[in-house]
């Protein structure tokens, strides 16, 4: 699956090349007559290509050449499909058994052999009429031509003009971030300091730092404020805040050469205390050459900048990235008050009826203003009727009705898209497969981009490292959403605001990359044919009434199951199958799941599911995703057969004998041994050298006979992978685990995360301590004052997740030092033991949650108020604390609390802080 892709903008011209290169290697053997077609589609299929990706830097296009582009890239999918059965029939080697019957069913096979040549030959050739077609067209429409001439768009309007010229009384939701940057802006410093803010497009970047210009500018000796496009001219750039810093003396702006105009910058204000606006944004050279005008002075001189993206936020205000100031979506209160504005005048007005209505468009808005600004606007044009508004609010998300603030809405929002290089166009669309306000988790999303061909390896990274960075791009770009944060800070899921989500459904429509069919919308594609099929349905009704073709479909996502499904049998094209139904599902619908002969990709939720043994016959299987299926039981056989097989998850299943067939295993979660298990499995483990992630629940009983040969089998075969690729390990088990630790040799230094659960451990061994690469642990261990020294030492710990069953008197009250811990940003302690944290302890932690005995603490601290320490964690933002109210008294346990808010007040992040009491009833009576 390496390398070959595939794009929204060119289809799957990529991987098409590939193939066909790969069939003219040595390792295909083909009739001369045969290789020389192919190498000419190689030769005409490659030239296209590069004026398909020339055509698609390209923001409008006329008719004639969008047909063209299209046509050629449907042609694309129609040949890849074709190569493929043929690459496949050239593998074809079936066995040959001896005697006469052997010789009579290999005489019958060599003239199946000889059909299915015969028609792959007439589909090549039909295919070449087609190339040969597109060509002849090519040269006659002069499509060369446009790509050359496609420069750069210009739009003729300012579109920040109602932001800059908005009435103060319109306003809603803008004091706020405009006293807060006013704040970064005046305090005093005589250096000059550059303000960045950041925000998706529609977000009232404009609208605010327009407010923060008009409130501070007077107070500075010149101010400018000019707007950037994506492809700015520079020398008129420099020419406006010339214009406007002298006022007056626009005399000398008159200048067409770039460094005479910086030069006449800084000459100017070298000695000025200056105020200037840069309006968006997009790259971080345009942002270097304005930088050189901005002479470096000591009079006080200050510069904001705008951008949707976060990188170049970082870039303009370095190295002081505390001045980067991130402009959120609207409250819900502010949202509802600036939309009732609009079209009533105030909340109060709106007639009873349409207030229901009302506020789910509101929250579909999701606090971005443009996005209420612009339902307002459409809304006005309707009748009060509840089925107008009913309308409005159920287009949201399914491609919203043409209206001319929708189209200015949508133009705005391009903008970001249009600057998107065509690989993370590709993957921005391909999230209109999922329905509104779906949480992605971030690992899901990677491993299905990665199966549709959408990323290619770069560098030293594997595949799902470079899609995490695609990931990490859209949300550095302010095109996805973050919903959910790990304790590293990278985004673990995201969602699609509805807006960008009506936004890139269009857009994928248009370019026929996804089919969206439900009961509520139909974005139907004006071809044929259907490439990429999202269903979310409870029946076939939908499919019925506009029946599409699925002979094609490339991937399918069932998002909600019902008794009629669409059957498997026919989508011989499939590569990608997400089944991300209910309980409902049944294994019958399964059975012809043979013969999709291309699936790289499976996943299945579903409760009663049992995989066929025909599951050998998926020879391209990359990812096989069967964590939601918790009554799977055994796996087939047969699975150990498929050998390109990279990523297997399932729920507590036995693996089979045979695993070691199974080389390109990186990802195997989450399988059981028990006495069912051979130990030969265990042995074949270590094998598996390109395994990066293992999840294993042991049950082996120590009472168990061959306990002792599973038990080494198993050291030996961590000790192998340990010293291979090995760098997630969770290991869960109702019984005792420390045989694994105080043996493990070779140490695994490239160990990044191990997370072991079921049973206390009796002791963390102390050369864990030289494991430098591991910043994630999680474990269940008996814990005394010596296991927090020895976690302590852990060089790159960033997480520590710690359960203890701890009870004596040593454990009582454990003290957390101020010599270790210096990574740590996130410390959850389990378990009924008091913690006390010294000045100086855990310099990094962002996260802390505890807990603690409230009558030992208050018998503890007889003479003052308890003290916890947390005041020493000047760094803290997120505390939890769980009050052990057993055997104490009502006035204990609220001295406690009150000791532990006073602590929290006085840090300089505020944290948030959760109280949480347990046990609550069983206080002591006064």
């Amino acid at each position: 699956m390496d390398g070959f892709m595939a794009s929204a903008a060119t289809g799957v011209m990529s991987s098409l090349l590939a193939k066909l290169a790969e069939l003219l290697g040595e390792d295909y053997k083909m009739q001369r007559g045969m290789r020389r077609e192919i190498a000419f589609l190689k030769d005409e299929l490659g030239s296209m290509n590069a004026l398909l990706e020339r055509l698609a830097g390209s923001e409008a296009l006329d008719p004639q050449t969008k047909e063209w582009r299209d046509q050629v890239r449907e042609m694309s999918y129609d040949i890849e499909d074709c190569v493929d059965g043929y690459m496949r029939q050239l593998q074809h080697e079936p066995q040959r058994n001896s005697g006469i019957t052997g010789f009579f069913l290999g005489y019958v096979q060599k003239v199946k052999d000889l059909v299915t040549r015969h028609e792959i030959a007439e589909q090549i050739q039909e295919l070449k009429a087609r190339i040969v077609e597109a060509s002849h067209r090519r040269k006659r429409y002069k499509i060369d031509d446009t790509a050359n001439s496609g420069a750069a768009n210009v739009i003729p309007v300012d579109r920040r003009l109602p932001a800059l010229y908005a009435e103060l009384g319109s306003l809603v939701g803008s004091d706020v971030p405009r006293d807060e940057i006013i704040k970064l802006l005046d305090d005093g410093a005589l250096a000059v300091k550059v303000v960045s803010i950041v925000g998706c497009g529609g977000l009232g970047k404009t609208t605010v730092v327009n407010q923060v210009y008009i409130n501070i500018a007077e107070k500075f000796d010149c101010q400018a404020s000019v707007s950037l496009s994506q492809n700015p001219d520079m020398v008129n750039i420099f020419r406006s805040i010339l214009s406007q810093v002298k006022k007056d003396e626009c005399g000398s702006t008159s200048s067409c050469d770039k460094e005479l105009l910086i030069n006449e910058l800084r000459d100017f204000l070298k000695d000025k205390r200056y105020f200037i606006v840069i309006d968006d944004i997009w790259s971080t050279q345009a942002w270097k050459t304005i930088k050189f005008a901005l002479v470096e002075n000591t009079c006080g001189s200050r510069v904001i900048v705008t951008t949707r993206i976060g990188t170049i936020a970082k870039s303009c205000s370095s190295p002081f990235h505390h001045l980067v100031y991130e402009l959120r979506m609207l409250g819900e209160d502010d949202s509802k008050r600036l939309f009732f504005r609009r079209i009533f005048g105030s909340e109060d007005k709106c007639p009873h009826h349409l207030k229901e209505v009302s506020v789910e468009i509101i929250k579909k808005c999701g606090g971005l203003p443009l996005a209420i600004i612009t339902m307002a606007s459409l809304l006005t044009t309707k009748s009060y009727t509840r089925a107008d508004w009913l309308k409005v609010s159920n287009s949201i998300g399914s491609g919203l009705e043409k209206n001319c603030d929708v189209e200015e809405m949508n133009m705005i929002l391009s903008l970001s898209y249009n600057h998107l290089p065509h690989h993370l166009k590709t993957c921005l669309l391909y999230l209109s497969m999922f329905p509104e306000d779906y949480v992605i988790k971030r690992d899901y999303l990677v491993r299905r981009w990665v199966a549709e061909g959408f990323v290619s390896a770069h560098g030293r990274r594997n595949l799902d490292d470079e899609g995490e960075c695609y990931f990490n791009e859209l949300i550095n770009r302010s095109l996805i959403q973050p919903v959910d944060f790990q304790y590293d800070g990278r985004v673990y899921a995201c969602r699609v605001h509805d807006m960008i989500l009506d936004l890139i459904t269009c857009k994928a429509v248009e370019e026929n990359f996804i089919t969206v069919v439900t009961n509520r919308k139909q974005m139907l594609p004006s071809h044929g044919k259907v490439h990429r099929l999202s269903l979310e349905y409870h029946g076939l009704e939908t499919l019925r009434t506009n029946p599409i073709f699925t002979t094609h479909v490339r991937s399918l996502n069932i998002f909600r199951y019902s008794e009629e499904m669409l059957p498997l049998s026919g989508l011989h094209s499939l590569r990608v199958l997400d089944l991300d139904g209910n309980e409902n599902l049944e294994s019958c619908y399964l059975e012809d799941i043979g013969k999709l002969y291309q699936l790289r990709y499976l996943r299945i939720k579903a409760s009663n599911i049992t995989l066929l043994e025909r599951i050998e016959e998926l020879q391209c299987l990359v990812i096989l995703d069967l964590l939601n299926c918790p009554n799977l039981g055994e796996l087939p056989r047969s699975i150990v057969q498929l050998r390109n097989l990279k990523w297997l998850t399932v729920h507590r299943a036995n693996l089979p004998d045979g695993v070691g067939n199974m080389q390109a295993l990186e990802f195997l979660s989450l399988v059981v041994v028990d006495y069912t298990t051979s130990t030969n499995l265990l042995e074949e483990l270590g094998s598996l050298t390109k395994l990066r992630t293992l999840r294993l629940d042991w049950r082996i009983n120590p009472l168990h006979r061959d306990k002792k040969t599973y038990e080494g089998n198993f050291v030996s075969s961590l000790g192998k992978l340990g010293s291979s690729n090995l760098r997630y390990l969770t290991l869960i088990s109702p019984w005792s685990l420390d045989f694994l630790l105080e043996p493990w040799s070779p140490t695994p230094h490239f160990l990044q995360e191990l997370v072991i659960k079921g049973w206390h451990l009796n002791n963390i061994p102390v050369w864990m301590a030289s494991l430098t690469n591991l910043t994630y642990l999680d474990v269940e261990v008996k814990v005394r004052q010596e296991t927090l020294q020895i976690l302590g030492d852990f060089p790159a710990l960033q997480f520590l997740k710690v359960s203890s069953n701890a009870a004596g008197s040593e454990a009582m009250c454990l003290v957390v030092s101020n010599d270790g811990f210096r990574c740590l940003k996130k410390f959850s302690f389990v378990g009924w033991v008091n913690m006390m944290f010294k000045e100086g302890a855990v310099p990094a932690l962002e996260t802390l949650e505890f807990q603690i005995i409230a009558h030992e603490m208050h018998t503890a601290r007889r003479f003052g108020p308890p003290d916890f320490g947390i005041s020493h964690l000047s760094t803290l933002r997120n505390l939890v604390v769980n009050v052990h109210c057993e055997g104490s008294r009502v006035k204990e346990v609220e001295a406690v609390e009150a000791a532990i808010q006073k602590s929290a007040s006085t840090l300089p992040n505020y944290p948030t802080l959760g109280l949480h009491r347990f046990l609550e009833s069983e206080l002591v009576k006064e």
